[in-house]
């Protein structure tokens, strides 16, 4: 194993906090078991990001084939909790040496938007009960936590650039010129169809799509922001499966 996939695979266990211990598993443990298990490992633990380890193999993947394809454009997550998946994107690209691409970190830095109880009950729901108001606290990380966490693994630099707000608000004038990887991790259906809306005219052929919600239906409307985008634009790139949840695409 080279230097740099060393590097890689260490920060993705020390981001997922699986240098020790196992990530919980939602195919092997039931879903009460699960649940139990998330908040133990992630909102009570020390991971940096939420997204296991697939996911985490995913985006290293897309961003690897981009940089090795001269795909033009720069990164960026909407959604980003503790900075965990931006501070590997930073990592990447400083691991290959590229130095002409900005990673961009979007979040409200407050926490998920209410869903219109009308529009979207589902969402509405999940926003209001018990565990997502008391114990998820809304997945709300402050801004200046988020950039201590990139300083903690050195990659706090000009490569980083942060976008503090509602995507309806920060995206549609964000500085972006071109992109090569979206992932999108917004949660709710107008996050998403936000994101998609403002960032995928930017993205360049060849770059990739991921949508981490896509295939959890039980409490967002993710799946059918996306299917909404995806009819409208005429998209017809394959959706290719990561992992029960997410599911990415390269644009032709």
């Amino acid at each position: 194993m080279d230097a740099k996939a060393l590097y890689l695979d260490l920060l993705a266990k020390s981001l997922t906090n699986t240098l020790f211990v196992n990530e919980p598993d939602s195919d092997q443990e039931s879903q009460a078991q699960f649940v139990k298990s998330f908040i133990e490992h992630y909102i009570s633990g020390s991971a940096i990001t939420m997204l296991p380890m697939a996911r985490i193999e995913n985006l290293r993947n897309c961003i690897i084939n981009t940089i090795e394809r001269s795909v033009p454009g720069d990164l960026i997550e909407t959604g980003v909790w503790r900075g965990g998946a931006t501070i590997f994107m930073r990592a990447i690209l400083k691991a290959y040496e590229v130095s002409d691409k900005i990673v961009w970190v979007a979040d409200s830095f407050e926490g998920l938007p209410e869903p219109d109880a009308e529009l979207n009950p589902i969402e509405h729901k999940a926003y209001s009960g018990p565990v997502m108001t008391k114990v998820y606290k809304h997945f709300a990380v402050g801004l200046e936590e988020v950039k201590r966490n990139f300083a903690a693994y050195g990659l706090l630099d000009d490569q980083v650039r942060f976008l503090k707000g509602w995507f309806k608000d920060t995206l549609p004038n964000a500085p972006i010129k071109s992109l090569s990887v979206i992932r999108l991790d917004g949660d709710f259906y107008e996050s998403t169809l936000d994101s998609l809306n403002n960032l995928y005219p930017k993205l360049s052929r060849g770059g990739y799509v991921i949508i981490d919600d896509y295939g959890e239906e039980s409490w967002t409307e993710c799946k059918r922001a996306v299917e909404e985008f995806r009819s409208k634009h005429a998209v017809k790139d394959e959706l290719f499966k990561v992992d029960s949840n997410c599911y990415y695409w390269q644009r032709a």
